[in-house]
Protein backbone atom coordinates (compact mmCIF):
# COMPACT_ATOMS: atom_id res chain seq x y z
CA UNK A 1 0.00 0.00 0.00
CA UNK A 2 2.90 2.51 0.96
CA UNK A 3 4.32 1.90 -2.32
CA UNK A 4 1.23 2.12 -4.26
CA UNK A 5 0.64 5.72 -2.36
CA UNK A 6 4.09 6.39 -3.45
CA UNK A 7 3.78 5.74 -7.04
CA UNK A 8 0.77 7.91 -7.39
CA UNK A 9 2.17 10.98 -5.47
CA UNK A 10 5.23 10.24 -8.19
CA UNK A 11 3.09 10.32 -10.93
CA UNK A 12 0.90 13.22 -9.69
CA UNK A 13 4.51 15.65 -8.90
CA UNK A 14 5.66 14.37 -12.52
CA UNK A 15 2.29 15.12 -14.48
CA UNK A 16 2.36 18.73 -12.40
CA UNK A 17 5.69 19.47 -13.51
CA UNK A 18 5.86 18.42 -16.67
CA UNK A 19 2.73 20.56 -18.02
CA UNK A 20 4.92 23.43 -16.33
CA UNK A 21 7.85 22.46 -18.70
CA UNK A 22 5.98 22.42 -22.07
CA UNK A 23 4.60 25.81 -20.84
CA UNK A 24 7.62 27.39 -20.63
CA UNK A 25 7.81 26.39 -24.32
CA UNK A 26 5.18 28.88 -25.39
CA UNK A 27 6.18 31.59 -23.39
CA UNK A 28 6.66 34.84 -25.72
CA UNK A 29 10.20 36.24 -25.66
CA UNK A 30 9.54 40.27 -25.21
CA UNK A 31 13.47 41.63 -26.15
CA UNK A 32 14.94 43.97 -23.48
CA UNK A 33 15.38 47.91 -23.88
CA UNK A 34 17.95 50.08 -23.56
CA UNK A 35 17.17 53.44 -21.84
CA UNK A 36 19.96 56.71 -21.22
CA UNK A 37 19.50 60.17 -20.09
CA UNK A 38 20.48 62.70 -17.88
CA UNK A 39 20.00 63.25 -14.21
CA UNK A 40 19.73 66.65 -12.27
CA UNK A 41 19.11 66.37 -8.45
CA UNK A 42 20.05 67.59 -4.94
CA UNK A 43 21.87 65.35 -2.03
CA UNK A 44 21.51 66.21 2.00
CA UNK A 45 24.03 64.31 3.85
CA UNK A 46 22.80 63.89 7.59
CA UNK A 47 24.88 65.12 10.38
CA UNK A 48 27.61 62.85 11.44
CA UNK A 49 31.01 61.87 9.88
CA UNK A 50 30.76 62.26 6.47
CA UNK A 51 28.92 65.41 6.71
CA UNK A 52 32.07 66.87 9.02
CA UNK A 53 34.26 65.33 6.61
CA UNK A 54 33.05 66.86 3.31
CA UNK A 55 33.45 70.20 5.70
CA UNK A 56 36.99 69.82 6.86
CA UNK A 57 38.24 68.36 3.76
CA UNK A 58 35.98 69.83 0.66
CA UNK A 59 34.31 72.90 2.65
CA UNK A 60 31.42 71.32 1.32
CA UNK A 61 28.16 72.01 2.98
CA UNK A 62 25.39 69.05 3.50
CA UNK A 63 23.07 70.28 0.86
CA UNK A 64 24.78 69.93 -2.80
CA UNK A 65 23.70 69.63 -6.67
CA UNK A 66 23.82 66.45 -8.58
CA UNK A 67 24.47 66.21 -12.19
CA UNK A 68 25.07 62.74 -13.70
CA UNK A 69 23.52 60.01 -16.40
CA UNK A 70 21.17 56.86 -16.36
CA UNK A 71 21.85 54.17 -18.49
CA UNK A 72 19.00 51.69 -17.72
CA UNK A 73 18.41 48.02 -19.20
CA UNK A 74 14.57 46.88 -19.10
CA UNK A 75 15.15 43.03 -18.94
CA UNK A 76 11.84 42.08 -18.74
CA UNK A 77 7.66 43.51 -19.11
CA UNK A 78 5.44 41.29 -18.05
CA UNK A 79 2.03 41.16 -19.86
CA UNK A 80 0.51 43.49 -16.55
CA UNK A 81 3.20 45.93 -17.49
CA UNK A 82 5.15 45.18 -14.83
CA UNK A 83 9.35 45.55 -16.08
CA UNK A 84 12.41 44.28 -14.35
CA UNK A 85 14.97 47.21 -14.46
CA UNK A 86 19.10 46.97 -13.97
CA UNK A 87 20.42 50.48 -13.92
CA UNK A 88 23.75 52.11 -13.64
CA UNK A 89 23.78 55.55 -12.02
CA UNK A 90 27.08 57.97 -12.50
CA UNK A 91 26.74 61.16 -10.70
CA UNK A 92 28.76 64.03 -10.05
CA UNK A 93 27.93 65.93 -7.16
CA UNK A 94 29.30 69.60 -5.32
CA UNK A 95 29.71 71.55 -8.91
CA UNK A 96 27.87 73.91 -7.49
CA UNK A 97 30.59 74.21 -4.38
CA UNK A 98 33.38 74.42 -6.50
CA UNK A 99 33.92 70.11 -5.90
CA UNK A 100 33.56 66.94 -7.71
CA UNK A 101 32.21 64.43 -5.44
CA UNK A 102 31.63 61.41 -7.92
CA UNK A 103 29.06 58.65 -6.83
CA UNK A 104 28.09 55.18 -8.53
CA UNK A 105 25.20 53.23 -7.86
CA UNK A 106 24.18 50.01 -9.72
CA UNK A 107 20.44 48.74 -8.94
CA UNK A 108 18.13 46.37 -9.47
CA UNK A 109 14.16 47.17 -9.56
CA UNK A 110 10.75 46.48 -10.57
CA UNK A 111 8.80 48.98 -12.54
CA UNK A 112 5.01 48.89 -12.89
CA UNK A 113 2.21 49.91 -14.99
CA UNK A 114 1.89 53.23 -14.12
CA UNK A 115 5.22 53.84 -13.31
CA UNK A 116 5.66 53.50 -9.78
CA UNK A 117 9.68 52.11 -9.33
CA UNK A 118 11.20 50.91 -6.42
CA UNK A 119 15.05 48.87 -6.59
CA UNK A 120 18.27 48.71 -5.33
CA UNK A 121 21.92 47.55 -5.35
CA UNK A 122 25.57 48.87 -4.34
CA UNK A 123 26.79 52.65 -3.88
CA UNK A 124 30.76 53.64 -4.52
CA UNK A 125 32.26 56.97 -3.95
CA UNK A 126 34.84 58.55 -2.57
CA UNK A 127 33.36 58.14 1.34
CA UNK A 128 32.93 54.32 0.55
CA UNK A 129 30.50 51.68 -0.54
CA UNK A 130 26.72 51.03 0.42
CA UNK A 131 23.47 49.89 -0.39
CA UNK A 132 21.40 52.02 -2.19
CA UNK A 133 17.52 52.03 -1.52
CA UNK A 134 15.22 54.07 -4.01
CA UNK A 135 11.82 54.58 -5.32
CA UNK A 136 9.90 57.05 -7.49
CA UNK A 137 7.92 57.37 -10.57
CA UNK A 138 8.04 57.97 -14.37
CA UNK A 139 5.85 59.58 -16.06
CA UNK A 140 5.48 59.06 -19.97
CA UNK A 141 4.68 62.07 -23.04
CA UNK A 142 5.58 61.45 -26.71
CA UNK A 143 7.86 58.36 -26.17
CA UNK A 144 10.13 60.03 -23.61
CA UNK A 145 10.08 58.50 -19.84
CA UNK A 146 10.22 61.24 -17.01
CA UNK A 147 11.78 59.71 -14.13
CA UNK A 148 11.38 61.42 -10.32
CA UNK A 149 13.59 59.08 -7.81
CA UNK A 150 14.04 59.43 -4.22
CA UNK A 151 16.81 57.44 -3.08
CA UNK A 152 18.56 56.79 0.78
CA UNK A 153 22.14 56.09 0.92
CA UNK A 154 22.50 54.80 4.57
CA UNK A 155 26.47 54.32 5.92
CA UNK A 156 28.18 54.13 9.25
CA UNK A 157 29.41 57.35 8.50
CA UNK A 158 25.90 58.88 7.73
CA UNK A 159 22.96 58.76 5.50
CA UNK A 160 22.89 60.96 2.20
CA UNK A 161 19.36 61.32 0.46
CA UNK A 162 19.17 62.44 -2.56
CA UNK A 163 16.12 63.64 -5.44
CA UNK A 164 16.60 63.31 -9.15
CA UNK A 165 14.82 64.09 -11.94
CA UNK A 166 15.87 63.30 -15.50
CA UNK A 167 14.51 62.39 -19.42
CA UNK A 168 15.31 59.24 -21.29
CA UNK A 169 14.68 57.60 -24.54
CA UNK A 170 14.96 54.61 -25.88
CA UNK A 171 17.89 53.57 -27.74
CA UNK A 172 18.52 52.60 -31.18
Amino acid sequence: MKKLCTLVLAVLFLSIFSQNIFAQDEQVVVPGIKLSGPRLGVTYVSPGELADNLDSRYGMHPFFTQFGWQFEYRYFTLENGTSGLVELVALLGGMDQGVIFPSASLMIGLRNAQGLEFGFGPNISPSGSALVFAVGVTAQSQNINFPINFAVVPSNKGIRFSLLVGFNARKK
